[in-house]
Formats: C-alpha cells, structure tokens, sequence
C-alpha cells in the first residue's frame, strides 16, 4: 500500500510538473510580440554571448583568445583529411590569412556571432539584418521567391527564408569560398549551404540553430546551436565601426613634402 501510494506520488509530481512546463512555454508564446500577419516579430537589436568568433569548438583562453565553450553540435567538425590539413595551416597563418584582418564581409554564418551587436528589421516578405561590424547588410527573402538561378559567389550568400510555425527557417546558398567560420581557421568552399532556425523562447531570447553542408570540404553536415539576446538598455543603439586592415597593404606612403 505504501508503496502503491508513492508510485502515485511520484506520477502525480511528474504530471504536475510537465503540466508546468507547458503552461510556462504557452505563456511565452502567447506574449511574442508578433507583426500585423500574426509572425514572431524579430525587429530590435541583437547579440550573442559566446566566444564563438574565436572558435566554434571548446578552447582554451591563449593570446587574444578568451576561454570559450563550443558552439558545435557534437564539438566535432567532419573535415575530409586534405580539409582538415588545409585547417590547421589556417590556424598557423591566421593573423594574415584570416579573411577578418582584411576586413572583408565575415559571410554567413560567422556574421551572426560575431561580438558586435546587429538589429533587425521586419516588414511582410523580408528581414534586413544591420550588422555594427563593417555596416555589413544582409536580406532575408520570406516572399517565396526562390534562389537565382546558377552558382553567384556572394559574400553574404542568397537567403531565402519560410515560416514553420514560429520558427523561421532559411535557406542560404550562393556563397563565395573566401570566408571562414572563426578565427580559428575552420573554412568552407563556395559550395557551402545552410539552414538556420530561428526560434523564439520568449521576447528577448532567439535559439539559433545552423546546419552546415559543403561536400567539398566535410564528410557530413553538422551543426551548431547558441542563443540571441535581445539588447533592452535604454537609448542602445548601433554604432560606427571602422576597419583598417588595409593600412599598410593598400596606401601608398604619401609623397615626402617639399
């Protein structure tokens, strides 16, 4: 009898337990704040809280390097072996080779976590992402229109994007091979295509999920998951950021007066 009376206990708890959080996870939804044609409305300021631009898998802290958990499904990377080779002579060479220090586009989807905030703009058929780092730009289609047709090399990519419920999914394609994902050296070719999610828990939190395909580069897809955080600091606000990588490459020394 006593133990019957546990068993009910305990089954009782677990109910009254899940039931909670369901009714936490329908409040969070309901109080979405949501556009005219019912969508999650993502327009505001947003930022990762990771150390993922300096690597996407665990690291250590080194030189200009802070300590950082991985962002990496699994922590794994499927590189084919010529790929990872190719890896790790990045890593070796990254304080020229890193395409970061050149101050090009970072690409999809390193621009998303870089440690500079980025805001959102949403209006029925597209969102347009400003990011603070190099007033790069990036378009997401959600009209249903596809991607062009043949192969562009873009910085950014092509991004077309569709609702599943509350989560917006998006297709990116039409990339060039001149990026990496990280500081660290992990790379990609122009073959690159990825699927985001971009899910929201309540108003001010967006989980992010990547997966990753490049058959010229890795054995498999993968993927990688990290939170958004919504900026909520009165007046916050983009600011100017400015790149210099090509100071000492580009300019010519100027003339010597007479």
């Amino acid at each position: 009898m006593v133990g019957r009376f546990a068993t009910r206990s305990l089954l009782t708890s677990i109910a009254m337990a899940l039931a909670a959080v369901a009714a936490s996870a329908q409040t969070a939804t309901s109080t979405l704040p949501r556009t005219a044609d019912g969508k999650p409305d993502f327009t505001g300021i947003w930022q990762v809280m990771n150390t993922a631009a300096w690597d996407l898998q665990d690291h250590s802290a080194r030189k200009g390097v802070p300590a950082g958990i991985g962002v990496v499904i699994g922590n794994e990377i499927p590189y084919k072996p010529e790929a990872l080779a190719k890896k790790h002579q990045n890593y070796e060479d990254r304080a020229t080779a890193d395409p970061e220090t050149k101050c090009y586009l970072p690409g999809v989807p390193r621009v998303m976590y870089m440690p500079y905030p980025f805001q959102i703009f949403q209006k029925p058929g597209q969102l347009t992402m400003l990011f603070e780092y190099v007033h790069a730009t990036r378009y997401i289609y959600t009209n249903g229109t596809p991607h062009p047709d043949g192969h562009i090399d873009w910085w950014m990519g092509d991004s077309r994007g569709r609702w599943d419920g509350d989560t917006l999914v998006v297709d990116v394609v039409d990339f060039n091979a001149d990026t990496w994902f990280d500081r660290a050296g992990n790379f990609h070719s122009d073959e690159l295509h990825l699927v985001e999610r971009f899910t929201p828990l309540d108003r001010d939190h967006i989980a992010y999920e990547v997966t990753v395909e490049d058959a010229k580069v890795f054995t498999m897809p993968w993927r990688m998951s990290m939170i958004l955080y919504r900026h909520r600091e009165p007046n916050f606000q983009l600011l100017e950021y400015d790149c210099f990588g090509f100071d000492n490459e580009f300019h010519a020394p100027a003339p010597p007066t007479q």
